[in-house]
C-alpha cells in the first residue's frame, strides 16, 4: 500500500510542476537565451531581420557617450538616494518603536506609499514639481530661488528632485524591516545596559546597531539592486530630459529597443550589461552575509 502511494506521489510529481516549468521555460529562459542571441546582431525590427555582428553591439557600448551618462545617472542616483532612504527608514523605526501608541496607524500610514503605483505617485509628484505646482508656490512664498521653468525641466534640478521623491516612496518599505528586526532584539540587553548606566545613544551605538547590522546589509544591496532598475518614474515623468539628465541605464535600455527600429540587438547587449551588475551586487550581498555569519560564529 505504502509503495503504491508512493509511485502515485512521484507519477504525479512532474505533473504539479509542469505548469510552473512552463512559465519558466516560456517567460523567462527563452526571453533571456533569444536576447542573448539578439546581443550578437543588428535586429532590424520592422524587417524582423537579424544580421550577426558579434561583440560590435557590446564594443559600441563602451565607447558610447550616451552610455556612460545613462552610467553617471544611474551611479548618481544610487548613491545619492541609499544613505538618505537607509537613514530616514532606521529613524523613523526607532521613533515608531520607542512609541508604540498609535503605531500600527503610522506604519500604515508610512508604508502606504511604497504599495500605492508608481505611475500614480510619479504623476502626483509631477504636479508637485510643476512650474506652477506646491513646491514652486511655496518657494515664492518664502522668497527662496526656485527654477522658472519647473523643477522637471531644469537640468540642475530634475534628477535630484525624482531623488527626493524615491527617498520619501521607498523609505516606507525599508522601516517596516527595520521596525520588525527592532523588535526581535531582547529587551534584557537594554535593561542590563541601563542598570550599567548606559545611555540612550550607547545603547543605540553599542547594540542596537550591531543587532541590525545584517538587516542594514540587506537593505543596502537590495536598495542598490532597485535603484539600478529606475524606470517607471523616469518614464512618467521626464523621459530621460532635459538634455539627458535623468537618463538611466534601464530607461536607455527601453529608448534604444522601442524607440528606434534597429538597436534591439544594442538594447538586448546594454540589458545583459546591466544584468551583470546586478549580478555582481547579489553576489557582493551573498558573500557579505557568509563573512558576517562567520563573524558572529
Amino acid at each position: 500500500m505504502k509503495r503504491s502511494f508512493a509511485k502515485r506521489l512521484d507519477m504525479s510529481t512532474p505533473l504539479f510542476l509542469a505548469p510552473w516549468a512552463l512559465t519558466l521555460v516560456v517567460f523567462w529562459l527563452y526571453p533571456l537565451g533569444y536576447a542573448l542571441y539578439l546581443s550578437f546582431t543588428k535586429y532590424y525590427t520592422l524587417r524582423n531581420e537579424a544580421v550577426f555582428v558579434g561583440l560590435s553591439n557590446y564594443a559600441h557600448i563602451l565607447h558610447d557617450s550616451f552610455f556612460w551618462q545613462a552610467f553617471q545617472n544611474t551611479a548618481l542616483f544610487s548613491f545619492g538616494t541609499i544613505p538618505f532612504t537607509t537613514a530616514l527608514a532606521l529613524c523613523l523605526a526607532v521613533v515608531l518603536h520607542s512609541t508604540p501608541r498609535l503605531q500600527g496607524l503610522f506604519r500604515a500610514t508610512m508604508f502606504l506609499p511604497s504599495v500605492t503605483s508608481l505611475i500614480v505617485l510619479a504623476l502626483i509628484f509631477s504636479n508637485i514639481y510643476a512650474s506652477d505646482g506646491y513646491l514652486t508656490a511655496i518657494c515664492r512664498f518664502l522668497h527662496v530661488p526656485f527654477p522658472v521653468r519647473g523643477w522637471l525641466q531644469d537640468q540642475a534640478t530634475a534628477l535630484p528632485s525624482i531623488m527626493a521623491m524615491d527617498v520619501l516612496i521607498a523609505s516606507g518599505y525599508y522601516m517596516v524591516l527595520f521596525l520588525a528586526a527592532l523588535q526581535s532584539i531582547p529587551q534584557d540587553l537594554y535593561e542590563a545596559a541601563a542598570l550599567a548606566g548606559a545611555t540612550a545613544w550607547q545603547q543605540f551605538r553599542h547594540i542596537t546597531l550591531p543587532m541590525l547590522r545584517p538587516t542594514v546589509l540587506f537593505v543596502l544591496v537590495v536598495n542598490s539592486i532597485r535603484a539600478f532598475q529606475i524606470f517607471v518614474e523616469i518614464y512618467v515623468m521626464t523621459r530621460g530630459g532635459p538634455l539627458g539628465s535623468t537618463t538611466t541605464l534601464i530607461y536607455s535600455i527601453y529608448a534604444n529597443a522601442f524607440d528606434k527600429s534597429d538597436m534591439m540587438g544594442y538594447a538586448c547587449a546594454l540589458a545583459y550589461i546591466v544584468f551583470v551588475i546586478i549580478l555582481l551586487f547579489s553576489l557582493a550581498q551573498m558573500w557579505l552575509l557568509r563573512a558576517h555569519k562567520a563573524v558572529g560564529e
